[in-house]
C-alpha cells in the first residue's frame, strides 16, 4: 500500500505553553498538533474533572423523557428496555435497568437477536411487548430509523421514549420523547456521545425526578466509557473526560462483571486503560451479542453474585476466541475474493456466501485496515443479503449508502459504519453504483501518516515518556503520539513471539544512541520485503547481528521495558520505510 509521511507542521509558543503547565516543549507540541489553541482547553486537555460533563438537561427531550419514566414508576406500569447486540447497545441496556430498578420501576429487558430480529426496535418485539402488557417502551443506541415500529407501538396504546446517537434519516419517529444529540433543534453542546453515553444523561435526570441524588448516576460513568472506547467514539471533549474519569473508576470498581472479566482474561484490573477496553473487554462482550444472545452481557453486569459473574464472563471468553477464528477464516477468504480482481476496486463489496452474518463488520474492518479503502462485506441470509461496512475518514459510508437507498432494503448507521441489507439480484449494481460515486481520487486511497514531529532517539528520556501518559486515554480522534526519525542504522533484528512473526531490532541513530525497536506488524511480509531490497544473505546478516550497512525512517512512538528491576527505553516501530 502506498504511504504518504506528513510532519504537523502546526506552529505556536510552544516554550510559552512549556513553561506554563510545567511540561516539556514536546508535549505542548503534541496539544497543539491535537487542535488545543488556548490555555484553557489544553488545561481542561491535562485535568479531565467532573465538572468539565454537560448538564443533561441541555439534551433534546431528555427532561420529557425523565419524567415520563418518573410517572410510569410511580403508577407501576411496566417499563421495557429494547437496547442492541453490540458493547454499546449491552452497556445502555444494563445502565437504564440499573437505573430503573434502584427508582422501584417495574422494568425488564429485550436484546434483539442479530440474526432473527437484526438491529433495533422491530415490530416482532412490538408485538411481544402489547403481549407482555408493557405500557412503555424505552430504547437505547437504536430507535432513530424505527419509524414504522414506533408508529406501531404507539397504535398499541404504548408509549415510546426512544434514546440513540445514530444518524439521522429524513423522516424521524414520532415517540413521546426522541433524545439524540444530533437533532438539529438539541442544544446539547457535544454532539458525540455513544448510546450509552446518552442513558447515562437521561439516568442522571431520572434519578433527580425520582428524588435521589442525581451524582448516584456517576457509577454509570465507568460503563459509558467502556461503551464509548468499544463504539469507536472520537475521544475528544466530553467523551475524553468520560473515558478518563471512566477508567480511573474502572480500575477502583469492585464491580462483580468487570473483575470477572477482568480475571478470565488475565488483566490486573488496576492496569486497565483504553486499549484493554477496546480489544480484550470489549470483544468478549460483543461476542456473546454476535454468536448467541448478547442478553448474557446484560447478565454479566447485573449480576450480584461473583460465582455466577466468572462463570458468564468465562463462556464470553470462549466465544470470543471462537469468534476469532472465525473471523481469522473470514478475513483470508475476503482478501482472494479482493485480489481475484487485477485492479482493486476503489471500494470494496465482498459478498462471502458462508460466513457468519455477525463477523461481517469486523472483516470489513479487517479489509479497510489492509487496503486503506470502504470496504462493506455481505452474507446470504434467508431474507436476502446482509451486511456491514466500515469506512475512511475521506468517504461517508452513511452518506454514499444513502445516495443507493433504492437498491437497499434498510440500512443505517454513521459516516464511518454502516449496515445494509439488500435483495441479491442488485449486488452487483450496487458495487457498481457505490464506485461510480464514491469521488475517491489515489491520493485518498494513499495511506497518510500523520506524525506529530521528528525526533530522535537521543532526545527520548524516561521523563518525557512518562509525560506522554497526561495526553491518555488515546484512540480515535486522540491517537497516540507518534514520531519519525531518518537514517536508523540497523545493527541486528531478532524474530519474536508466536510463529515469528514479529521483531526486534537493534537501532542507532545519527548521535550514537543506541536502543531496541519492536515491530508488531507482519513480520512474514516485512521480511519478504527485506530479502527482495536487499538479499538473502544481508538479512541471514542481520540475524547474526553483522553490519550489513541496512539503514531505515522510522515512524514510532516510545515506551518503556520493565523487566525484574531492569527499565529500558525502547520504541515501537509503526511505519518503517527502507533506505539503499
Amino acid at each position: 500500500m502506498k504511504e504518504k509521511w506528513m510532519v504537523k507542521n502546526k506552529s505556536a509558543d510552544f516554550k510559552a505553553i512549556a513553561e506554563h503547565f510545567g511540561i516539556t516543549e514536546v508535549t505542548a507540541r503534541l496539544m497543539v498538533n491535537r487542535g488545543l489553541n488556548d490555555f484553557e482547553a489544553m488545561d481542561c486537555y491535562l485535568n479531565p474533572g467532573i465538572s468539565q460533563l454537560h448538564d443533561p438537561r441541555e439534551m433534546k427531550d431528555a427532561k420529557e423523557a425523565a419524567k415520563i419514566l418518573k410517572e410510569k414508576i410511580v403508577e407501576g406500569k411496566k417499563i421495557r428496555i429494547i437496547g442492541d447486540y453490540d458493547v454499546d447497545g449491552v452497556v445502555a441496556t444494563y445502565i437504564f435497568m440499573e437505573a430503573l430498578l434502584e427508582c422501584g420501576a417495574n422494568v425488564d429487558y429485550r436484546i434483539p437477536e442479530r440474526v432473527r430480529d437484526g438491529y433495533g426496535l422491530n415490530l416482532r418485539l412490538v408485538k411481544e411487548a402489547a403481549a407482555d402488557g408493557v405500557d412503555t417502551i424505552l430504547t437505547c443506541d437504536n430507535g432513530i430509523a424505527a419509524v414504522e415500529q414506533v408508529a406501531f407501538a404507539k397504535e398499541c396504546g404504548m408509549t415510546v421514549v426512544v434514546t440513540d446517537h445514530h444518524e439521522l434519516q429524513e423522516q424521524l419517529p414520532a415517540a413521546d420523547a426522541l433524545v439524540n444529540p444530533k437533532q438539529e433543534d438539541c442544544n446539547y453542546p457535544y454532539k458525540g456521545l455513544c448510546g450509552a453515553a446518552v442513558a447515562y444523561k437521561v439516568a442522571e435526570l431520572v434519578y433527580k425526578e425520582c428524588g435521589k441524588d442525581g451524582g448516584l448516576a456517576e457509577k454509570f460513568i465507568a460503563f459509558a466509557a467502556v461503551a464509548t472506547v468499544c463504539d469507536v467514539m472520537e475521544l475528544t471533549g466530553e467523551n475524553r473526560t468520560i473515558v478518563s474519569l471512566g477508567l480511573t473508576a474502572l480500575r477502583n470498581s469492585t464491580h462483580c462483571g468487570i473483575r470477572a472479566l477482568c480475571g478470565v482474561n488475565g488483566i490486573a484490573q488496576e492496569a486497565l486503560d483504553a486499549y484493554r477496553l477496546g480489544f480484550v473487554l470489549g470483544p468478549c462482550i460483543n461476542a456473546t451479542g454476535r454468536l448467541e444472545t448478547a442478553e448474557r452481557g446484560v447478565k454479566l453486569l447485573l449480576s450480584r453474585d461473583e460465582e455466577e459473574a466468572v462463570e458468564i464472563a468465562g463462556k464470553l471468553k470462549e466465544l470470543n476466541e471462537l469468534r476469532r477464528d472465525m473471523t481469522a477464516k473470514g478475513v483470508q477468504a475476503a482478501v482472494e475474493l479482493v485480489e481475484e480482481k487485477e485492479e482493486l476496486d476503489k471500494v470494496l463489496v465482498v459478498f462471502l456466501k458462508d460466513c457468519h452474518e455477525s463477523l461481517a463488520g469486523i472483516i470489513a474492518g479487517r479489509l479497510r485496515e489492509r487496503y486503506n479503502r470502504p470496504a462493506i462485506v455481505l452474507t446470504r441470509t434467508e431474507g436476502g443479503l446482509k451486511g456491514s461496512g466500515r469506512s475512511t475518514a475521506q468517504y461517508s459510508m452513511f452518506e454514499k449508502l444513502t445516495e443507493c437507498r433504492e437498491l437497499l432494503r434498510q440500512y443505517g448507521g454513521h459516516p464511518m459504519a454502516a449496515g445494509l441489507s439488500l435483495a441479491e439480484e442488485n449486488y452487483q449494481t450496487l458495487v457498481s453504483q457505490l464506485n461510480e460515486r464514491c469521488g475517491l481520487t489515489q491520493d485518498d486511497l494513499a495511506l497518510k501518516i500523520s506524525i506529530d514531529a521528528v525526533l530522535a532517539l537521543t532526545g527520548l528520556s524516561f521523563s518525557l515518556v512518562e509525560e506522554l501518559t497526561r495526553l491518555e486515554p488515546f484512540g480515535k480522534g486522540n491517537e497516540k503520539p507518534v514520531f519519525a526519525e531518518r537514517g536508523l542504522k540497523l545493527h541486528r533484528m531478532t524474530a519474536i513471539g508466536k510463529g515469528r512473526k514479529m521483531f526486534r531490532f537493534l537501532v542507532e541513530d545519527a548521535f550514537g544512541t543506541q536502543m531496541d525497536a519492536l515491530y508488531f506488524g507482519d513480520g512474514e511480509v516485512l521480511e519478504q520485503e527485506m530479502v527482495a531490497r536487499y538479499g538473502e544473505d544481508v538479512v541471514r546478516g542481520l540475524y547474526h547481528a553483522q553490519d550489513m550497512g541496512v539503514r531505515m525512517s522510522v515512524v514510532y512512538y516510545p515506551s518503556i521495558n520493565e523487566y525484574r528491576d531492569e527499565r529500558k527505553l525502547q520504541i515501537v516501530l509503526q511505519h518503517i520505510m527502507w533506505q539503499d
